[in-house]
């Protein structure tokens, strides 16, 4: 691992600068809500992140081959830090969707850039563990930044402006202290279909988990609050939820280096999914039930990004990081733009326990496919993957189960 020593600049910037992503996510659904914005509307700005976030992988490679890894991540991290000062000052929802948009295209491209930075710079044997040690510190720094709000409070201008200069201060290290800065990368074509060969099951991985992460980043303070939590209590959910994902990524990178991924892969998805059966079925309103469950879910939900990438990079030839990692990124804003919006459309009809059905039956649909990808390249019989295929069938009458739970629930406290 003594490649990660040249990498340590870039990860510290990767921590300030996530931290004030996530924290901005959690704000806006809190911020949205106070407002007076519905669950379908703070689900709608979501989408517009993840469009953003899609043209900004598309956009990427072509900044990169311009200026180098250095500046365009320095003028990306500089928008992005405007964009969030705009917020507090014009609070419309038209505006918020605009600004949502442009942030999502400035973090798609500091995304890609740092995610192709660290791939270049890791060997096959390593890639997996380098790639956890990102996750940890996306998701440790991320948990952390949530409990700013209840410190600062989600109100007034102040937490806004936290925002901006976490983000701002991400260019610090990279600036000063990088010794690491690949090349810039040829004129590369994101041949989606070519990424696609290389890895199928690594990039459906990335569209799923765009699908499931993207629902519980925008909406899993939504579902808090709608169950009847104070606002201490959501920041709480929302960041044992992520905090669980820290714990347990490197354990998973260092087994899946040691494993056939595919195999830590079906497994992790298949404890995703039963912990939001969990979710649905079991801690209802519960705060304490949920804040068990929800880090349990955490744990297995937040790593398969990694695991997927992981996956697909081991395939990739010398040079081809950056397409690599741009096309699974793409791929992930695929599913992240519908994710969030389908979610808050089924939250809004079903109840709030929706979000961890729709959650469960994309992991089921998940599950299916990685059994199917090892049956083709193993050999894995065919009885295996029928066992998972009840999954999929079975998913189809949580949603109605749902609903009654919240009916009998009664109203959500106020």
């Amino acid at each position: 691992m003594s490649s990660m020593r040249p990498l340590i600049p870039l990860l510290i910037a990767a921590g300030i600068l996530l931290g004030g992503n996530g924290l901005q996510s959690t704000l806006i659904a809190l911020r949205g809500a106070q407002e007076g914005f519905s669950a379908s509307t703070i689900g709608l700005m979501g989408t517009f992140y993840f469009a953003g976030f899609l043209l900004g992988c598309l956009a990427v490679t072509h900044i990169m081959k311009a200026v180098g890894h250095v500046r365009a991540f320095s003028a990306l991290a500089a928008i992005a830090s405007a964009g969030t000062l705009l917020l507090v000052l014009v609070v419309d929802p038209v505006m918020w969707c605009a600004l949502r948009l442009a942030g999502g295209f400035c973090f798609a491209g500091l995304f890609t850039i740092m995610e192709a930075w660290l791939n270049s710079g890791a060997a096959n044997k390593d890639r997996a563990r380098v790639l956890a040690i990102y996750r940890m510190v996306d998701i440790g720094s991320v948990t952390g930044a949530q409990f700013m709000i209840p410190i600062v409070g989600a109100g007034g201008f102040a937490i806004f402006a936290v925002m901006s200069i976490m983000i701002t201060l991400s260019l610090v290290p990279v600036s000063l202290g990088d010794r690491s800065n690949p090349t810039p990368p040829e004129d590369v074509k994101l041949d989606l279909a070519r990424v696609w060969r290389i890895s199928p099951l690594g990039c459906f991985g990335c569209i799923a988990v765009g699908v499931t992460n993207s629902a519980f980043r925008t909406l899993s303070p939504v579902y808090a609050e709608q169950i009847g939590m104070s606002v201490t209590d959501v920041v709480t959910f929302v960041s044992v939820g992520i905090f669980g994902g820290a714990i347990i990524q490197y354990p998973l990178g260092y087994l899946s280096d040691r494993w056939d991924r595919r195999s830590v892969l079906l497994i992790t998805t298949c404890c995703a999914l039963l912990a939001s059966l969990a979710l649905v079925f079991w801690a209802r309103s519960d705060p304490s039930l949920n804040f068990v469950i929800v880090f349990i879910f955490g744990s297995f939900a937040m790593p398969l990004y990694s695991l997927s990438a992981a996956h697909s990079n081991d395939r990739a030839d010398k040079g081809e990081f950056v397409l690599i990692n741009a096309a699974l990124m793409l791929f992930y804003s695929f599913g992240a733009i519908g994710g969030p919006f389908a979610a808050s459309a089924a939250m809004q009809y079903f109840g709030p326990s929706a979000l961890f059905v729709f959650t469960a039956t994309v992991y089921a649909i998940f599950v299916v496919v990685i059994l199917y990808r090892m049956q083709v390249r193993s050999g894995v019989p065919a009885g295996h993957r029928s066992r998972f295929i009840g999954l999929l069938r079975t998913s189809t009458v949580f949603a109605r189960l749902a609903k009654r739970n919240d009916d009998s629930d009664g109203p959500a406290k106020q």
